[in-house]
This record gives C-alpha cells, structure tokens and sequence, in this order.
C-alpha cells in the first residue's frame, strides 16, 4: 500500500465518512496526516466504538478520527504490534500455541503454549523477525465468520482459541483481554495480508480494530518474559508470557525506555538497601518489613509531622488493638465481604476437661485488616451529642491483609503496614463541608511533604458486593462528587472500584517521573453506623444516626515510605533525610572544630554525624554523597583559622568559608521551612549575622 504525502500536520477534529466510503478514503480526502506520530490510525464512530479505516458505512457518518500519539491510538498500535509478535513466534516456532494479546498499559503481552521458556536469544531472533513483517507492510484485514461452527473449523489447532470461541455464549466468563479476542456481537479474525498479491500470510481471531498495516507500527521493543496461567487461574495449562512494548515514534519509544532506566534507578528496593532503610528478612516472611535505624528516622519525622498537623486540625488520638473476636467482622461486614484478604481465623479459648472433652468451646479470633470496627466500638462506648460532632478520631493503626504472594511488590504492597487512619463521625448536615475540608487537609498535607500533582478518582457502587440501599448509596455518591468537584481538580469516575460500604474519592498523585499513585482515600459510609447502631442525641433530644467518614492520608506508611523515596530518588528533602549534616575533617587537627559546629547543629535538633573514619576526604565525600547526604561541611586549617567551614552539595557545588554561626543558622532554617527541594550552591542562602 502507498503512502500519500501528508497535507496536514493535526487530524481534523471532526470528518464525515459518505456511505459505503471507507474511513481512510474520506480522511485523505480530507488531508489527515498518515506519517508520524498525528498519523490516523483508526476513527471513532458516534457511538464511542473504534473502527478499522477500512471499515464503510451505510449511511454518512461523522466520525472523530483518532491518532497514533493518542491513548487510543497507542493502544491501537500496540495490539496489532501483538499480532506481528504472533506471527513471528509461529514462524519461528511453529509448533506453538496461541493465547492471548492484549495491549496493557505502556505496551502488550502475548501467551504462548510451548516446549520451553523463551531465552534473550529467542527474544532477540523474534525482534528481528517482527522488523521483516513490519518492513513488509502486511495488510491487517478484517473478517467477520459466519458462525461458531465455522470459527471452530477454522482454528481447529488452536485449542485456547477453540475455548474462547465456546466462551462467546456465555459474555459473563469473558473478561477484558478475552474480548479483545472474541468481540461483542460477531466472531472476527483479522487476517494478515501480502500488500502485492493479496495473499493471507497469518491471522488470528480478534475483535479489533487494527492499524491499516505493519507499517504504522513505528516502533517496538520486547521487554521480558514470565510464565503465566491460561486465564489467570493456577487450574489452568502455565503458557509462556512475552511483554513488549510499542510507541508512535522512535523518540517516542527512547524516552520511555529512559524512564523504565530511571524508574529502575530509583527502585525503593534498591535503595532500600544501598541506602540501608529497610529490609525483608526471609526468617519473618513475604511483605513483612523490617526498618533500620536510618528508615526508622524517616518513617519516625513523617509520623511526627502528620501527628502535628492532625492536632492542629481537631484529630483526637486512638488505640486499638492487632487482634479481634471474628465478631466483631461478623457485625462489620468484613467477614462476609473481605475474608479473602484477612490473613486465617486463629481458633483461641476452648477448654477442655480431663478427659479432652470441649466443656468451653473456643472462638476464632482475626489479626485485623482495618482499624474502622474499632473506632466505632469507642463511639459507642457511651452516649454522645450533637455537640460532640464532627468527632475525629485518628490512629497510626497497624493492620494485616493476605496479599497473594505475586502481588506483594516491596514497600508498595505488602501483608503487614501501619494505616494513617481516621474516621470522621458527623451529622448529615455537616457531610459536606466536613468533605471539602477533608480535601483541603490531605491535599495540604500531602504538598508538604513533596507531592504537588493530582487528580481526584470516583470509586462507585460495585453492583455483586456492597450493603445497604440504592437511596443511600445515590446519596453518598452525589455528596462526594460534590465535593471533588468544589476542590477544582479533574474529576475521572472509577465505576465499581467502590468498597462494599460506601463510595470513596481517591487522590491520584503523579511523582517526579509522572508515574501515578493513589495516595488518600475519602470514602463516605452511611451503613457502617446502622450495623453498629451508632447513635447521636440531637439538639431535639432525639436519636439519630451520624454518618461516618473513612480517610487514609498516606493510605500506609510503608506504601507512602516506598512512593517518597522513588519521587526522591532516596535524595530525601534535608528535613526527612536520615543524616541532615556530615563533617568532614580533612586533617585530625581539624576534628575538633567540626565537633564544636556539631554541637550548635544538635541544639537547633539538627541530626549531625562527624566522618572519623581513616579514608581519605575525597573517598568520604564521596561515600555520603552517594548516601545522599545534603549537607556536607568540609573544614581545613583556613576554615578553622576564620571560623568558618565549606559546603559541599549532593549535586558537588560548593560554598566556601561560611561563618560557622551563619551556616548553622542557614542549615537550621532551611530544616526548618521543610524545604523539599534538594539544596545546591545556587539555592541555599547563607543570609548576613
């Protein structure tokens, strides 16, 4: 297939499609690029669906065409990229197997049933054979098949096909990736044609759609390969899984694989360990963690200043215990709806007489996965008034989920982690300033320490799991949509991502590499209250109900521990860092004024350590700026004779003969401030005694 010249450098916003006109007639009728990173790859019919430029239809049709530089068209590019993946594992091993291949974020997968596990060297011989088929220019057709029985016939040797073929009956067993395979309405097989004769080289049952040819995959690279189940179950046949990932442009693809580099220097378990935080000992178990000294002076300072704020905010301060009666999740709710995620009932408290008979039976008691139950049983404890409310209670509460030991991922998910937890009890009158100030508080909080760009997420009702009534839940939606959208941030629904007893807001926070994390979660909860019977008297002298809120600022420690030192490169803000201040001496005769400056630092609270070590200056200096120290002070026979010493900065400037008293007073100032930035020659001011 030719290329047309380009005549325009941004695809129309809008381009009507005369029937029985195909798509990519009617966009170069109408100039839309097809070269580059603007090229068009599919379009949008009114109805939202994506269609192939192929595709005519009956009547003219405004279509919105769709770019390759667009999320849509990534993901466009990146499924016909599995495609070309395909064919090039059949072709160089035929006796292969065809699962599925999705595009997933930032690339796609594919599953293959073969002899053996793929090598670097496999991957590398497919790299190749995937450049021969796109260089090809390889036509992607589309097919519609007449039925189920003629499907069956057709991929009669693909036995995963067949079974998604039998699937398509029954939509409730199909999940997502499956329906990039077996469509919605019709059976399709997109079928990989010779751009000369027109001859079918390859094809593989798909939905679709597909970009025009090979030629509009611009650039790919595969990344790794693993084992995966056949349809995610363990029951299943183990295939083998090849990622890779594919982009509209080389540029495209170098500055992703440089952020994959750079998201892999900053590995918070790396750093965990080059940095001496943290650690997971096998002899304590999968996503277990244990802090070290320097890990503890973090996580001790984040605590402490979340603490500070809570006080200044009206928080009052609880306490409850790791471990519960199973009844207390019986009245929850969390037994019925969460058990998977507990950590196995402990059966405590049987006694037996002499001759072993139960004359006692015991209970089962639960390590807890939330801290909520608790704080309602101390709202209950005794009667309460509508003077009382809004009741803040908040607890550092240490809690245990069951994570499957393929999701736990280092500090970001792991089995045992201490909750920022608190609940806000109120009156219905009071829900939504109370959730407006709630936002106001996480997101202040949460530029403190660092982060600064966000967006708000609406997690609603999952229809299979959740308690209470549709009036309720309508009610408890509307009053955080309100909220979130008063805050002035973009608002992205997130339909049935809800928990079971109320809908939340999550804050989405983007970190240095642009990389998105959920951080706090507001959620609103109108059911928890009648389960536990929780009762205020109002100012009537009747009984009602408060309503109750659920807000995790960081979510857990250990998760925004891990998130912080990524978006920081372990290089923490000088009022985090482990060791704020090093002195190094380049001689012993100078160590006694490096102790003297020391001792000023300590009384302004400022966490200081002397290098006594017998390596050389350059090798020290080396060694703590390596462990990200942001303060250097360096002191020599001139800077003792002036009184003074010399800074040396994480990023190797350096300020010289600084006034001890002056650089005492800058660094603790600068400590002070909670700068976050990471202080060089140019940024940290040494201000006049």
């Amino acid at each position: 297939m030719s290329q047309p010249s380009p005549v325009s450098a941004v695809p129309a916003s809008r381009v009507v499609v005369p029937a029985g006109t195909t798509a990519g007639q009617a966009l170069r009728d109408a100039g839309a690029p097809n070269r580059g990173p603007q090229a068009v790859v599919v379009v949008r019919d009114p109805q939202g669906r994506l269609r192939d430029l192929s595709w005519a239809p009956e009547v003219d049709t405004e279509v919105e065409p769709v770019a390759a530089d667009s999320e849509d068209g990534r993901a466009v590019i990146r499924h016909s990229c599995a495609h070309v993946l395909a064919q090039a594992v059949q072709d160089l091993f035929p006796e292969a197997k065809l699962g599925i291949g999705p595009p997933v974020k930032d690339g796609f997968y594919y599953d293959f049933d073969v002899d053996r596990p793929f090598t670097p060297e496999d991957l590398q011989a497919l790299e190749k054979r995937m450049k021969q088929i796109i260089k090809g220019a390889q036509r992607f057709s589309r097919r519609v098949v007449d039925s189920v029985k003629a499907a069956r016939e057709e991929l009669a040797a693909e036995p995963y096909k067949l079974e998604l073929v039998d699937l398509k009956s029954d939509a409730a067993d199909v999940d997502t990736s499956e329906v990039m395979e077996v469509g919605g309405g019709e059976l399709t097989i997109y079928d990989n044609l010779d751009p000369r004769s027109g001859e079918r080289i390859w094809g593989d049952l798909c939905r679709g759609p597909h970009v025009p040819t090979t030629k509009y995959i611009p650039a790919f690279k595969l990344m790794r390969t693993a084992a995966a189940y056949w349809r995610g179950s363990e029951k299943n046949p183990q295939l083998q899984r090849i990622y890779g990932t594919a982009w509209e442009s080389a540029e495209a693809l170098e500055n992703h694989l440089e952020l994959l580099a750079e998201a892999e220097r900053r590995d918070h378990r790396r750093l965990g360990t080059e940095l001496d935080l943290f650690s997971f000992p096998d002899e304590i178990g999968s996503g277990l963690p244990v802090f070290h000294p320097k890990g503890g002076i973090v996580r001790r300072v984040m605590e402490d200043y979340s603490r500070r704020r809570h006080e200044e905010a009206g928080y009052e301060f609880v306490y409850s215990p790791h471990i519960t009666k199973g009844s207390l999740f019986e009245t929850s709710g969390h037994l019925d709806w969460y058990r998977e995620g507990m950590f196995p009932a402990m059966h405590l408290d049987a006694e037996l007489d002499e001759e072993g008979n139960v004359r006692k039976p015991g209970q089962d008691y639960y390590l807890k996965p939330m801290n909520c139950p608790f704080h309602n049983l101390i709202f209950r404890s005794r009667g309460r008034s509508y003077r009382e409310l809004p009741l803040r209670l908040f607890e550092f509460g240490s809690v245990y989920r069951y994570e499957k030991s393929g999701v736990v991922h280092g500090l970001t998910r792991v089995r045992g982690m201490t909750q920022d937890d608190a609940h806000i009890y109120c009156t219905q009158e009071q829900v939504q300033d109370e959730l407006k100030s709630l936002l106001t508080f996480v997101l202040d909080l949460l530029r403190d320490y660092g982060l600064d760009d966000f967006y708000l997420e609406l997690s609603t009702r999952n229809e299979e799991k959740y308690v209470g009534s549709d009036e309720v839940w309508e009610s408890a939606t509307a009053a955080l949509r309100e909220a979130a959208e008063a805050s002035g941030l973009q608002l992205v629904p997130d339909p049935g991502g809800a928990a079971f007893y109320g809908p939340k807001i999550s804050v989405q926070a983007k970190d240095a590499l642009g990389r998105t994390w959920q951080m706090s979660t507001i959620q609103l909860d109108f059911n928890m209250p009648e389960r536990f019977g929780l009762e205020y008297t109002a100012a009537d002298g009747s009984r009602k109900r408060p309503v109750k809120i659920h807000r995790a600022l960081f979510g857990s420690i250990e998760r925004f521990f891990g998130v912080l030192t990524e978006h920081y490169a372990g290089a923490f803000p000088a009022w985090l860092a482990p060791e704020q201040v090093v002195g190094i001496p380049i001689a012993d005769e100078h160590v006694e004024h490096l102790q003297q400056v020391a001792k000023a630092l300590r009384a302004r609270r400022i966490r200081v350590d002397i290098d006594l070590s017998d390596d050389r200056m350059q090798k020290k200096i080396r060694n703590h700026t390596m462990q990200k120290v942001p303060f250097l002070l360096l002191a020599g026979g001139k800077d003792v004779e002036a009184g003074a010493v010399s800074f040396r900065f994480r990023d190797g400037s350096q300020l010289n003969g600084v006034p001890v008293d002056r650089a005492v007073d800058a660094i603790s100032q600068w400590v002070r401030r909670r700068e976050n930035a990471s202080p060089t020659a140019k940024n940290f001011r040494v201000e006049e005694s």
